[in-house]
């Protein structure tokens, strides 16, 4: 089953959308929004079930499906908490300086809350009053959202209580995220509203591609039309979504609509950091990884970070190339103050 948010008031209006993403239907009957349908998913889901199948069937009233018309399929949340599971992440941002990962790393599982007050829509613009110093960056990630889990939830129980998956662009400041950490307090200024793909589906709807609780596809990534990356989501990924939800919930009950993230997906090749596409590599997901390599392998960055009038396009498709969530699609702006 597929799922939007279509721009309207605070949380959006829920509708229905074919697997083709072609066409949509109202499903405000059921549920106003995505929160709600999740607040009661028990009711709800076997409904939007159901008016999902009719919809690809062409049984039901529909329209055009546009997706610069949607909101992130939740435009806020009372949670939202990214992990870092793709370890060799973290491994190249300490290696680029000069430190080793702790062994605890494999084992525990790096994770921060996110401002989730206002989310971008997918088309939104990556608006700020400036770049400089700033580092603007992209990373391209997987989340899942949860019903409540009870806390203390297992990794064996957090499976079930994942319900829905999507894409996010979790926008990052590089140049502010080194004086924050310094304080010993974590991110917040260094981490600005998050956008979400179009759509988000019900585990199902990914098949044989969702195994162990990880989403099995490359999740591709264009920076200024060209492509940047193209890793796995399923390789290389050390912590699976039911560890990462189970993690969240160690201390404290984790409310519907919960959305914990992936981290930014990175694949080795051979036990080597990836290469670019374009040298035959599966490339990476934010400039911050490429930028790092060349750190490592040529004493300094070369890749800059993006600027006013940079675009970053997110996607991830079917073995058949169909896109399965949609895209985000943003370019960086100036923001007038």
């Amino acid at each position: 089953m597929k799922l939007a948010s279509l721009k309207y008031k605070r949380d959006g209006k829920l509708v229905v959308v074919n697997q083709a993403l072609t066409r949509m239907a109202d499903a405000t009957d059921i549920a106003p929004t995505l929160q709600a349908a999740l607040d009661d998913w028990d009711t709800t889901q076997p409904l939007l079930a159901k008016r999902y199948a009719k919809l690809n069937e062409d049984k039901i009233d529909s329209q055009p499906f546009d997706e610069s018309l949607c909101a992130s399929p939740l435009p806020r949340a009372y949670q939202w908490a990214d992990g870092s599971a793709y370890v060799n992440h973290v491994e190249l941002v300490r290696k680029a300086r000069g430190a080793e990962i702790p062994e605890s790393f494999w084992t525990d599982p790096l994770m921060y809350q996110g401002g989730s007050d206002t989310f971008l829509g997918p088309k939104d613009p990556i608006q700020f009053p400036q770049t400089e110093g700033w580092g603007v960056d992209f990373e391209a990630e997987l989340v899942v959202m949860t019903d409540d889990v009870p806390m203390g939830t297992t990794p064996e129980q957090a499976a079930g209580h994942i319900k829905l998956i999507a894409l996010v662009n979790d926008v990052s400041l590089r140049g502010l995220i080194p004086p924050e950490l310094a304080k010993g307090f974590g991110f917040f200024q260094s981490k600005p509203s998050s956008a979400f793909s179009p759509v988000c589906v019900t585990p199902d709807e990914l098949g044989d591609y969702w195994e162990d609780t990880k989403v099995h596809l490359p999740l591709v990534s264009h920076l200024n039309e060209e492509q940047f990356g193209e890793p796995n989501a399923g390789i290389d990924m050390t912590f699976n979504f039911a560890t990462l939800v189970a993690h969240a919930a160690k201390t404290r009950k984790l409310g519907a609509g919960a959305i914990i993230g992936s981290g930014t997906v990175s694949n080795k090749t051979d036990g080597e950091p990836a290469k670019p596409v374009k040298e035959g590599g599966v490339g990476y997901s934010c400039i911050a990884e490429v930028r790092m390599i060349e750190t490592i392998y040529q004493g300094s960055p070369k890749t800059a970070f993006m600027d006013f009038g940079d675009r970053i396009r997110i996607e991830m498709f079917d073995p058949q190339g169909h896109s399965i969530f949609g895209a985000i699609d943003q370019v960086v702006t100036k923001l007038d103050t």
